[in-house]
């Protein structure tokens, strides 16, 4: 490729909106990108400092994520998450409400079944994620649960 074809290819982009541009001939690769004038250009990132002495390892402590404060309950199906057994029904658990392992705490509707999800824990109900009456996936968080 030569300084005519290059300037050639520039005369033809001026007028255009196209912002990038790439053509490669062989082992030639001519890349072009439009952007606003007087962009500062940032230097090309240097090599990392060498250490004059072997790092320390790091602490267990930082390698391990922190653990939730809370228990998710997930949906184990595709539905519709009710709170109550009926619409004019209280809710099965509230925000605050101690709950045991085995204990329902929704209902989750799926081809006209009601399906009652159960705790698989102990604990106190931290958050509801769901509102009422709302479709879920299979794997969504449904309740937090702060356990025992």
């Amino acid at each position: 490729m030569n300084l005519k074809e290059i300037r050639e290819i520039l005369d033809l982009l001026k007028g255009s909106d196209v912002s990038e541009f790439e053509l490669g001939r062989g082992d030639t690769v001519l890349k072009l990108r439009r952007g606003p004038a007087n962009v500062p250009v940032a230097p090309p990132p240097s090599a990392p400092a060498v250490p004059s002495r072997p790092a320390e390892e790091p602490q267990a402590a930082a390698s391990v994520p922190p653990k939730p404060a809370y228990k998710e309950i997930v949906s184990p199906i595709v539905g519709t998450f009710y709170r109550s057994p009926a619409p004019d029904a209280a809710p099965f658990v509230e925000v605050g409400t101690r709950v045991v392992k085995g204990q329902v705490l929704c209902i989750v509707e799926a081809m006209k079944i009601m399906n009652q999800i159960e705790s698989d824990t102990t604990g106190t109900i931290a958050a509801i994620t769901v509102e009422n009456a709302q479709p879920v996936a299979y794997g969504q968080a449904l309740f937090h649960v702060t356990p025992e």
